[in-house]
């Protein structure tokens, strides 16, 4: 697995945050019999295939934080109006809009390292139990992660995090920057309203 994505980076030269639309090499261990598809009928819904994907690159020259968070938006091919979809956002120049609640509480998220992450290396946190929560508003994430147990996600390379997509999470500026590469991969077995469709393909 590790080659195949070490060979997409080196190839691709994908920004700090790059949001992918086309699977291409990628997809032969993301889809189908791949050891990602794997996991994902193990953890989830056996329907279930990428439907939007994020390249990390965090780096001493890109090290940026993420303030405590709930993932509520989708990617897709172009925008329409769709009753229950909205508001809209366009994220490096590809349309996002935010569905019902219940398609961003159906999905998983993977998060496959191709570095180490160390508690001085930016880990990704998490709010243990928050997708448990529902929707939470802005004011409430807050309290909601006061109260919750939190965890940080350290990682050597190969290793893959799991979690409930809507799950609250958040990630700091690296103390010890050193290169941190996160190819994160959201799932879902929804069928969008048409003339809605997935933004990511093969």
């Amino acid at each position: 697995m590790l080659p195949v994505l070490e060979d997409w980076y080196a190839s691709a030269r994908p920004a700090p945050g790059t949001r992918i639309t086309r699977l291409a090499t990628l997809a032969p261990f993301l889809t189908e019999t791949g050891p990602i598809a794997a996991l994902v009928a193990q953890l989830g819904d056996p329907a279930m295939r990428p439907v939007r994907a994020i390249a990390f690159d965090k780096s001493p020259q890109a090290n940026w934080a993420l303030g405590w968070h709930q993932d509520r938006t989708i990617n897709v091919a172009a925008r329409a109006a769709i009753e229950g979809y909205g508001p809209w956002t366009v994220k490096q120049g590809s349309p996002h809009v935010e569905p019902p609640f219940a398609v961003i509480a159906a999905m998983l998220t993977l998060r496959i390292h191709l570095d180490p992450v160390t508690p001085d290396n930016a880990p990704l946190e998490v709010a243990l139990g928050s997708h448990l929560k529902g929707y939470v508003p802005e004011a409430g994430i807050a309290p909601l992660v006061a109260a919750s147990e939190v965890i940080a996600c350290l990682a050597q390379p190969g290793d893959v995090w799991a979690y409930a997509t809507p799950i609250l999470h958040a990630s700091q500026r690296s103390r010890s920057p050193a290169r941190r590469r996160v190819l994160q991969v959201d799932f879902s077995a929804a069928e969008l309203p048409p003339p809605l469709a997935w933004a990511l393909h093969a």
